[in-house]
């Protein structure tokens, strides 16, 4: 008997290395998940924060895949290694601030290592040639290949027709003929090729799964480099760009204001963290005020917080004040009008 061969799938959580993963487990090959998690992921963060999302069901994604395949699924923390492939990445930035072809690269070095350490054969992706504008093209397939290090141990089943003899291939692990030649961005092969494997319930495509392809969520990390003076950042500084009302009065300071009870809740823990303001007199947002600030800029602060209240029409409203060692004071302001509100501020 041949040797049974063992190859590592990357999963995302969505239909394509969904069915990646399936069409090499069809052909007998031993096959295990890995889930590479950057701290900007989408699925799942903002649901489960926001209390109007909370009928939308809550699950990763990548689990659930792993599940559905009935294989073990490694999640692999990369905060820490992946600021660099943000901070600099040397193929660029695709539409806003996602460095999509320098991400690929590097989560296919890390299974190439990944693969070298476990003594598994070969890694599995569900790129389509055509799929994404930056990083699956004609022309950045073999980019990906060469520089991951991964060369023709990187197979892609549902392009690997369109594209030249893998190891895997040639070796004869797996049945070129029973790969596909998947091309192009509509998603209809691969939703006939999940009907026909019996797959109904599936993540859906649209909106992509990382925050950084997102314009709004990338102007907020750009002002937020512009403001430290350096590109540098913590896993809590890319949660909090994640949610609230981002407002920066002046360049030294911003002001986050919860837009709803979910997000107020999942603030307040970072009360430590950053100096806060609340609403006392009505029912109001929280906020956490990010940098340094006097007690002209804290009544200034209340004012805004005020305007987002249910107090907003009222001649004042008190707030509680409190810094990060616990310590508060209360506040009674008149709410700022909307339209005193400069559109600058607004992030």
């Amino acid at each position: 008997m041949s040797e049974q061969r063992k190859a590592a799938a990357l999963i995302s959580g969505g239909l394509d290395s969904l069915l990646a993963a399936r069409v090499i487990l069809e052909q007998g090959v031993h096959v295990e998940g890995i889930n590479f998690y950057t701290g900007f992921c989408v699925e799942g963060h903002t649901h489960a924060i926001r209390k109007r999302d909370q009928k939308k069901e809550k699950r990763n994604n990548a689990l659930w895949v792993a599940e559905q395949l009935g294989i073990k699924l490694h999640i692999i923390d990369i905060v820490e290694d992946y600021k660099q492939v943000l901070v600099n990445p040397k193929h660029g930035y695709g539409a806003n601030l996602n460095p999509c072809l320098d991400c690929k690269i590097f989560m296919v070095h890390k299974a190439y290592e990944w693969i070298k350490a476990k003594g598994f054969d070969f890694i599995i992706t569900g790129e389509v040639i055509g799929q994404r504008p930056m990083s699956q093209r004609k022309e950045t397939m073999p980019i990906v290949s060469d520089e991951s290090g991964a060369h023709d141990l990187l197979l892609r089943p549902l392009c690997a027709k369109n594209l030249p003899l893998t190891r895997p291939e040639r070796e004869g692990w797996v049945d070129r003929e029973a790969l596909y030649d998947f091309s192009g961005r509509s998603r209809k092969p691969q939703m006939a090729l999940a009907a026909r494997f019996g797959i109904e319930d599936y993540a859906q495509p649209a909106g992509g799964c990382c925050f950084l392809t997102d314009e709004q969520y990338a102007i907020k990390l750009k002002d937020l480099w512009r403001a430290r003076g350096d590109k540098n950042y913590e896993l809590d500084d890319i949660m909090l760009l994640k949610v609230g009302r981002h407002l920066r009065p002046a360049s030294h300071y911003k002001v986050i204001i919860a837009r709803e009870e979910g997000e107020a809740n999942f603030m307040q823990g970072y009360r430590r963290l950053y100096a806060s303001m609340a609403t006392v007199s009505h029912g109001g947002p929280f906020a956490l005020i990010d940098g340094e600030v006097d007690d002209q800029e804290i009544e200034l602060i209340a004012r805004v917080v005020a305007r987002y209240s249910q107090g907003r029409g009222a001649e004042q409203v008190e707030l509680s004040y409190s810094d990060t060692s616990g310590q508060s004071r209360s506040l009674r302001v008149k709410p700022m009008a909307a339209h005193e509100i400069p559109k600058e501020w607004l992030i």
